[in-house]
């Protein structure tokens, strides 16, 4: 299955070909994730990310949601291993 997570932009960059890019921070677990999808995404800001792609921005009050259901199902401990590496 494939599961998209949701985490809060900590930082907007552009990487050396233009694309923007930063990290974003899941439950303290931070990645390097690409913004090429939502280039509009500010420092703050919610985006659900799928193998290392923000795919869509998302408001806090969702991503808390699902924070919560994954904490409740056992799940937020495996993200860390999950994530890929950034």
């Amino acid at each position: 299955m494939c599961l998209g997570v949701p985490g809060r932009v900590i930082e907007v960059t552009t990487n050396e070909l233009g694309v923007p890019s930063g990290k974003v921070d899941f439950a303290g677990v931070v990645k390097e994730v690409c913004f090429a999808c939502t280039p509009e995404v500010r420092v703050g800001e919610y985006v659900i990310v799928h193998v290392g792609f923000a795919i869509s921005q998302i408001d806090e009050e969702e991503a808390q949601q699902v924070f919560t259901y994954l904490e409740e199902i056992g799940e937020l401990a495996e993200l860390e291993g999950a994530l890929p590496e950034g």
